[in-house]
C-alpha cells in the first residue's frame, strides 16, 4: 500500500506572532515550527498502516527550505521518503494543486493530512485535492482501519460519529483519536538523515488571498462580582458585556 501523507510546517502554538511591511507579511523572525499537530495524527496512522501492512508512507510538503526540519522529523517517526515543493503555501487552491499533481503521478492507494492547518484554519485542502484527483474525501476522521481495498472509517458529524466504509483510493482529513503521536527516537533521527528527500518546482502559480493580516484584539478587563451579588452581575451582562 502506497500512503501518501501531507505535512504542514507552522509556527509553535507559544510563538509570540508579528507581522511586518503594514501588517502584509507574517514575521518570522524568532519563530519555531513544528509539524502541524492535525498532520501529526495523519502521519502517525499512516506508520501504523504501513506497519500492519506493508508498503511505504512518503511525506509531503509545499514549503520552502527552512521547512526541512519538521520533514526530516517526519522521516524520524518513520517516513520511508519524502517530497518538498519548492515553493511558499500561499493559498488553500495552490496547495491542493501541488498535491494532487504529484499524487496523480505517483497513484497512491491513500492519501492522509490533518483535517487543517492551525496557522489559516481553512479545512478546504482534503476537499480539494480529492476533487482534483476525482476520488472521495472524508472529514474529519477519528478512527480508521483498512481491510484489502476497503477503508472503514469513523468521523465526527454534528452531535455524534459517523461509520463509514469508502473503497481506495481516498483522500482523509485526521484528527484525534486516529492514531497515539509519535516520538521519534535516536535510531528514527539517525536514519532520518539518509532518507531521501525530494525537492520539486512548483506547477502553477499562487492566488494570494491575505491581503492584511490582524491580531485578535486583547482581552478586556476583568471584573470580580462577590457571589452573593447575583443581581450587579446580571445587570452588568446586560449593560457592558451586552450578551443578556
Amino acid at each position: 500500500m502506497k500512503i501518501l501523507v501531507c505535512v504542514t510546517s507552522v509556527p509553535d502554538t507559544t510563538a509570540k506572532i508579528s507581522f511586518t511591511d503594514g501588517d502584509t507579511k507574517f514575521n518570522k523572525a524568532g519563530v519555531t515550527y513544528i509539524t502541524g499537530p492535525y498532520d501529526d495524527y495523519a502521519l502517525s496512522r499512516a506508520v501504523e498502516l504501513k506497519e500492519q501492512h506493508g508498503g511505504t508512507v512518503t511525506v509531503l510538503n509545499v514549503g520552502e527550505a527552512d521547512a526541512e526540519p519538521v520533514i526530516r522529523k517526519c522521516l524520524a517517526i518513520g517516513a520511508d521518503d519524502a517530497i518538498r515543493v519548492n515553493s511558499e503555501a500561499t493559498d488553500s487552491y495552490f496547495v491542493a494543486s501541488q498535491i494532487a499533481s504529484i499524487a496523480a503521478q505517483e497513484k497512491y492507494d491513500l492519501i492522509l493530512m490533518g483535517r487543517e492547518s492551525i496557522d489559516f484554519n481553512s479545512g478546504v485542502v482534503h476537499g480539494l485535492v480529492a476533487e482534483m484527483l476525482g476520488i472521495p474525501s472524508l472529514s474529519p476522521v477519528m478512527k480508521l482501519n483498512i481491510e484489502g481495498t476497503t477503508a472503514k472509517i469513523t468521523r465526527e458529524i454534528e452531535g455524534g460519529k459517523e461509520d463509514l466504509e469508502a473503497s481506495l483510493p481516498l483522500v482523509l482529513g485526521c484528527q484525534e483519536p486516529i492514531a497515539e503521536w509519535k516520538i521519534p527516537n535516536m535510531r528514527g533521527i539517525m536514519t532520518a538523515r539518509t532518507k531521501p528527500l525530494k525537492v520539486v518546482e512548483p506547477v502553477g502559480e499562487g492566488l494570494t488571498s491575505t491581503d492584511k493580516y490582524q491580531l485578535p484584539a486583547p482581552k478586556g478587563a476583568c471584573k470580580m462580582i462577590p457571589a452573593e451579588n447575583a443581581e450587579e452581575l446580571i445587570t452588568l451582562l446586560k449593560t457592558e458585556a451586552k450578551v443578556l
